[in-house]
């Protein structure tokens, strides 16, 4: 299986380690949020990995949505169950709730479809910046604090008309943001497709934080150091 290289299972628990998460990110999802590096001092594992960890454990259904509630941090011990309320949560040995997964319709657990899913939707989702919230940034004259950028996975959700595509991909849509303060709520839609058919919608919520003046200098050198890392990992790879 793909993920086997990002997590570890022990009795019956799951752990992520900062470099297991970091990887996923970096490889994966094409996702260099500094939040994602082992050292970052607010570490936290990619919402994505845990989204792939689910459907791999329960399979896809035709219609998920997926609600991240806290931030997993390095090594903590997971729990991955659905309870009584038919709701799937990811929970620590406490009780905590990390992330909480409603779904309905038909299922499969076809694990080449379930596996052509998650690559398409987390190499479309780890395009979060620049491709996306820049743009939306700039257009509302906001943007994080280039020092200490945060944003935040808050939710995403998706309707599938079938679920035998076995090349999913992902087109976005469109995008909104919708600023309160110092904070930003970014909203992305796609377009779910098998070849030239349309099979499914979806839409991923992002909380930005620290909000302030648009500072187009100071952007250039967030893009250019999100390309210069990019550059780097892939030559790695």
């Amino acid at each position: 299986m793909f993920l086997d290289d990002f997590h570890t299972l022990t009795d019956g628990r799951i752990r992520i380690s900062a470099r297991q998460a970091s990887q996923f990110a970096k490889r994966i999802a094409g996702d260099y949020n500094p939040i994602h590096n082992p050292d970052a001092r607010r570490f936290c594992v990619p919402g994505d990995l845990l989204f792939a960890l689910v459907l791999a454990r329960f399979g896809l259904s035709q219609r998920m949505t997926f609600r991240f509630l806290s931030m997993v941090g390095d090594g903590t011990p997971l729990c991955f169950s659905e309870q009584d309320d038919g709701r799937i949560r990811v929970c620590d040995e406490s009780g905590k709730c990390y992330l909480e997964v409603e779904r309905s319709g038909e299922a499969t657990r076809d694990e080449s479809v379930v596996e052509a899913f998650t690559r398409s939707y987390v190499a479309f989702s780890g395009k979060n910046f620049p491709h996306y919230l820049k743009p939306l940034m700039e257009e509302k004259g906001v943007m994080f604090n280039p020092r200490r950028p945060l944003v935040i996975y808050d939710s995403m959700g998706f309707c599938l008309d079938r679920l035998d595509a076995p090349a999913p991909g992902l087109e976005f849509v469109d995008s909104s943001l919708e600023v309160s303060g110092k904070r930003g709520d970014a909203l992305l839609e796609f377009r779910i497709m098998a070849g030239n058919e349309a099979i499914g919608t979806g839409s991923k919520k992002l909380v930005v934080s620290g909000l302030c003046d648009y500072d187009a200098e100071a952007m250039d050198e967030v893009v250019a150091e999100f390309y210069r890392l990019k550059a780097y990992h892939e030559a790695e790879a």
